[in-house]
């Protein structure tokens, strides 16, 4: 769409805080208001909005996209979202180990177990650890401690938690951002550091460093997201 406001601005209304353009409320694309919970949150969106510029296209609005979604997909019924973030314990990046070589496997020890061990210690959840690609059959204690942790998040939680955990191929890591363990972008160095490790003896690759820059800032625009929400 083209930009047709002048004005975007944060105002607090009945439904939370919401956006208006040149004093209109914003609605989303199923014609319900878009409210938010922080006043922090709706000042961002209405950054958004007031930065767009000309043929303004949904990229340009990640924090937008993010909380419609929250409010349209998530919040009527979150439980789909918390069970279907709750499989990738089965799954988790950092349970699976390269076997060569013995360089990569010391920084993989060092850079991951930490996350484990917190993962173990803060949600009772010990994953097993394997070598190679051939999936393992976690614990169900260790798998049913993860999707307690996630099933714990509120909405905005579970929005955050659907775009960190799949980029990140981790909800041990996912989980850890969310509830502010860890910041963003550690994580991501985390969930790639195999690609970094083979870019360092061969050299860069410009395709991969590109889709590892777009998901770094996935990554940013979810946790975002949440510092917004709960400041």
């Amino acid at each position: 769409m083209k930009r047709f406001w002048k004005r975007a601005e944060a105002v607090e209304a009945d439904s939370g805080w919401v956006v208006a353009l040149d004093g209109k409320t914003m609605r989303l694309p199923g014609g319900a208001v878009l409210a938010v919970p922080s006043r922090a949150l709706a000042e961002a969106l209405a950054a958004e909005w007031g930065g767009a510029e000309g043929e303004v296209r949904v990229a340009q609005l990640p924090l937008t996209r993010l909380a419609g979604t929250v409010q349209e997909r998530i919040a009527p019924d979150p439980a789909p979202v918390a069970r279907e973030l709750a499989c990738w314990a089965e799954t988790d990046l950092l349970a699976y180990r390269a076997t060569h070589p013995d360089a990569l496997v010391a920084v993989q020890a060092a850079e991951w177990d930490p996350w484990l061990d917190w993962a173990a210690e803060r949600h009772g959840a010990r994953l097993a650890v394997t070598e190679g690609v051939v999936p393992i059959v976690q614990a169900r204690e260790a798998v049913a401690a993860l999707a307690a942790a996630v099933a714990a998040h509120d909405p905005w939680g579970l929005g955050a938690l659907g775009v960190l955990v799949p980029a990140l191929g981790s909800l041990v890591l996912g989980l850890a951002v969310a509830e502010g363990a860890l910041g963003a972008a550690a994580a991501h160095r985390l969930a790639t550091l195999d690609e970094a490790f083979q870019e360092r003896r061969w050299g860069t690759d410009e395709e991969a460093a590109e889709r590892r820059a777009r998901i770094l800032a996935e990554v940013e625009d979810a946790a975002r997201l949440l510092a917004l929400v709960r400041g």
